[in-house]
């Protein structure tokens, strides 16, 4: 590996239409059995989301793919220059909710970039760690030599999974079977988390000549798929012995009738591992980097709740010696969980913000439920 150091010297943000608050959810989620549902205030209560965005309308209609906006996330990049698009050499893009399964969001997101030529597209998948793995593809990408310019982006178009339309069979058949219409806490919980957007990085191998950049010191990730369960999972299900069967093992009824394409978590799985593993990684970070809480300025952990932010501060307390909430930056609160678009939303918004200085650290936290995985990062402002 050379010693070519990469920074991000733009980001960008584009979320769909307006902002929808709580009690605006259902009307574009519409209500499943016809009745509110009985998770939604409990729910919210424990996120502390307050605002989100969603590519839908009032009618349950898309308004926007993952790909488009991810697209007009790039083209912000370049202040929507197309001329400029012929800079990118390099394009890496992580979602968890692909528009297709075939072809790649990738090279999706690419068809709604012409102007930048032919160039190299990758597409990492996964939940909430695929946009930190696009980040550092194309961090590696630049840092062997390989491209000088590259664009990563992180980003979700949940909103068509939330919709009631995806449970109606389900309830349905639970009515015709005189069991209780409503769906399983497991599946409506997600309904009230996730929001769309995208955001999007300029990497290049040299810092602005002006203003701020930020320079990618290291990123490190960490699976512990050999020694725990499926959490989170969409496209298939959960059977009694822990396994996870796949939707090409159903049949199509069963694929409507048990929704098997929705987003769901096992909550109980969450709850006591999400945390304790993640300080587990952070702990070996510290002691290898010689790190201490002194050194960070700014710490951007992705939470999907507000019920993790406590843990969370309790965790690094017990592995890393605490970092003070006045050096923490979340925006949970008003855009929503955007799964892997979320780390990219609070970095973008923290340098925007004018707060920044030149020498600070930013430590980054993001971890993934569907097998528990976590990726961590350092960035300086330079």
């Amino acid at each position: 590996m050379s010693d070519t150091s990469v920074y991000i010297n733009h980001t960008s943000a584009y979320f769909p239409n307006e902002p929808v608050s709580n009690d605006e959810m259902e009307s574009y989620l519409g209500y499943i059995n016809n009745k509110p549902s009985k998770s939604k205030k409990i729910v919210l209560r424990n996120n502390g989301i307050t605002n989100r965005y969603y590519a839908l309308n009032k009618d349950h209609k898309s308004t926007h793919t993952n790909a488009q906006m991810t697209a007009l996330a790039v083209r912000e990049l370049f202040d929507n220059d197309p001329a400029k698009l012929k800079n990118i050499e390099l394009l890496s893009c992580g979602t968890s909710s692909p528009d297709q399964m075939i072809p790649s969001h990738g090279v999706m997101t690419h068809g709604w970039l012409p102007e930048a030529g032919g160039i190299e597209v990758v597409s990492p998948s996964g939940v909430c760690c695929a946009g930190m793995h696009a980040l550092k593809f194309a961090y590696l990408a630049i840092k062997a030599g390989e491209v000088k310019t590259a664009v990563a982006t992180g980003s979700e178009r949940f909103s068509g999974l939330l919709v009631s339309d995806v449970f109606e069979e389900e309830a349905q058949k639970l009515i015709e079977l005189d069991e209780n219409p409503y769906i399983a806490f497991q599946k409506d919980f997600l309904r009230w988390m996730l929001s769309d957007g995208a955001s999007a990085f300029l990497l290049t191998d040299k810092p602005n000549p002006e203003g701020l950049s930020l320079k990618i010191d290291w990123i490190e990730g960490v699976s512990y798929a050999n020694e725990m369960k499926t959490c989170m999972y969409m496209g298939g299900d959960k059977q009694e012995d822990g396994s996870l069967k796949g939707f090409m093992d159903y049949t199509p009824e069963e694929i409507m009738t048990k929704s098997i394409f929705s987003v769901k978590q096992d909550i109980t799985l969450l709850s006591d591992n999400i945390v304790p593993l993640g300080g587990r990684k952070i702990k070996e970070i510290f002691e290898k980097k010689g790190l201490g809480v002194e050194d960070i300025d700014w710490f951007l952990p992705h939470i999907s709740s507000n019920f993790f932010k406590s843990k969370i501060y309790d965790m690094i307390e017990e592995y890393g010696g605490g970092i003070p909430y006045e050096k923490w930056f979340i925006n949970l609160y008003t855009v929503g969980n955007v799964g892997a678009a979320s780390v990219y939303l609070m970095i973008d918004e923290l340098f925007k913000s004018g707060r920044l200085k030149k020498g600070e650290k930013i430590l980054l936290l993001v971890p993934e439920s569907a097998r528990f995985s976590y990726m961590y990062a350092m960035l300086t402002v330079v």
